[in-house]
């Protein structure tokens, strides 16, 4: 069993078109990505996957590895599913599906997303993280989730959950948008077609579960922010110019 690191990257965007390729202190924001997941000692291969002639040349430009897949994907989801066929990956290897606006993931949140495929019986995982505030508590944009006590993910919303009858100080957590599939699962996935809660909450990882499957939860202490805006750019930079300082 390999474990392979993807990153799904698409040019067009409409609120940030070029996203992947704009500057952050000098590197392109995907290079960012790309590297910081690369020192990952548990992973075999790191690939960008996209279909933009610009994205896939700027890649090869820093020296990373690049595959030109189709334009007719709806989702990152298709498109690591055509990767595996790429790649020729086996059934039980692991493929992770790392967000390429997110520069400043860190290799421990890639430990511990690996970490969720410990049992033989794990084919999805996925991280949460500890909510800290209101804001995120009461933000749509922040995506809950709720989990079992075998960490399998009961519910993933926009809305808050659980809710609070009775203000029992229960701990909320925020979903981290990195996964990692067998490749065999992520095949089966793609074909599944699209369910009433995943369109109801634009959420696709509803769909695995309202199919009756199962998504591991692994706790991190990590965070990272993604990047939606040109403005957002210039936060990023902050926070890299402060860790360097």
């Amino acid at each position: 069993m390999k474990i392979v690191a993807i990153i799904p990257s698409r040019y067009a965007s409409s609120r940030f078109p070029g996203k992947p390729l704009a500057i952050i202190n000098g590197k392109f924001m995907v290079q960012w990505v790309y590297e910081r997941v690369s020192q990952n000692q548990n992973i075999s291969e790191v690939y960008v996957a996209t279909d933009d002639e610009r994205i896939f040349n700027a890649v090869e430009s820093f020296g990373g590895k690049a595959l030109m897949t189709s334009d007719k994907h709806s989702c990152g989801t298709d498109r690591l599913a055509e990767c595996v066929s790429l790649l020729g990956l086996e059934e039980n290897d692991i493929v992770l599906n790392i967000q390429g606006d997110e520069p400043l993931v860190q290799p421990e949140m890639v430990d511990d997303l690996i970490a969720c495929f410990k049992n033989a019986d794990t084919y999805m995982g996925t991280l949460k993280k500890r909510i800290e505030s209101e804001e995120e508590l009461n933000n749509p944009n922040v995506v809950k989730v709720i989990s079992d006590c075998n960490d399998n993910a009961i519910y993933f919303s926009r809305f808050c959950l659980p809710y609070e009858r009775d203000n029992t100080r229960v701990v909320h957590y925020k979903h981290i948008g990195m996964y990692g599939y067998t490749a065999d699962f992520l095949l089966r996935f793609s074909k599944m077609a699209r369910t009433p809660l995943e369109i109801a909450e634009s959420l696709e990882q509803l769909r695995v579960i309202e199919n009756g499957y199962k998504i591991k939860i692994k706790e991190t202490n990590y965070l990272t922010i993604g990047v939606d805006t040109p403005e957002q750019v210039k936060q990023v930079e902050k926070i890299m110019r402060n860790a360097d300082a």
